[in-house]
């Protein structure tokens, strides 16, 4: 859907961009549509070829694979000031989107076309240096992922999930997100999710609610975190 980001909304979002080159910024502004989406729409579907790069300026977007079986994992999230580094290689490289992309709240951003996304980084230092940043901070992330789902113990793991999710201090604890959402998040399956939840639930770590887990216990969750192994 298109909509209207203020260019200034964008160099704000991405600092690299205030360095570039007058001609940039006005390209920028020309080349660029903005773009708003509601949550739960589909940015890419795996297989798809990527049209343009968005540069997110406001709201989350969610990157996963999907197992045979249906599972999801997620690979990591897009936020305000961030791009998805699957894009800008799928573009590069002319390859089909190998996951998929999806809002999880509205999300506005500028597109820039895959032709002239592909003409500044041959062009432009700042943006050969976004790129690469970008490149490297994603694998770390995704790095992270394969080693927490091959080396570390499952409720280990929910625990820490937990406690990453828990608010600034003051605020009431509480993470509104589903079951089913959180086994995408883990790599895991709801059922699996459910039980251990149940378990941190009878151990008083946590109660549970529809769409809601409030963390009771942080210090319990925390001593099951630290386990290590499978």
């Amino acid at each position: 859907m298109a909509t209207s980001v203020p260019i200034e909304e964008v160099l704000a979002a991405f600092p690299f961009l205030r360095e570039a080159p007058p001609e940039v910024r006005r390209a920028l502004a020309r080349e660029g549509r903005a773009v708003r989406l509601e949550p739960g729409r589909f940015i890419c579907m795996e297989g798809d070829r990527c049209p343009g790069l968005a540069l997110i300026t406001a709201g989350t977007a969610r990157v996963y694979k999907t197992g045979e079986s249906g599972r999801e994992i997620t690979l990591y999230r897009i936020e305000p000031g961030e791009s998805c580094i699957l894009t800008a290689t799928c573009i590069l490289g002319e390859e089909p989107f190998p996951a998929f992309a999806v809002t999880e709240t509205p999300v506005e951003a500028l597109l820039i076309p895959a032709p002239v996304f592909r003409r500044w980084v041959e062009q432009v230092a700042g943006w050969r240096e976004y790129v690469f940043r970008l490149m490297a901070r994603r694998l770390g992330d995704v790095i992270a992922v394969v080693e927490e789902v091959t080396f570390r113990r499952l409720d280990a793991r929910l625990a820490a999930y937990l406690l990453h999710a828990l608010p600034p201090e003051g605020e009431e604890a509480v993470l509104h997100r589903t079951h089913e959402a959180i086994a995408a998040d883990l790599g895991s399956a709801r059922e699996v999710v459910s039980r251990l939840l149940k378990d941190f639930e009878h151990a008083g770590a946590v109660r549970l609610a529809r769409g809601a887990v409030y963390v009771l216990d942080a210090d319990a969750l925390r001593e099951v975190a630290r386990r290590d192994g499978r």
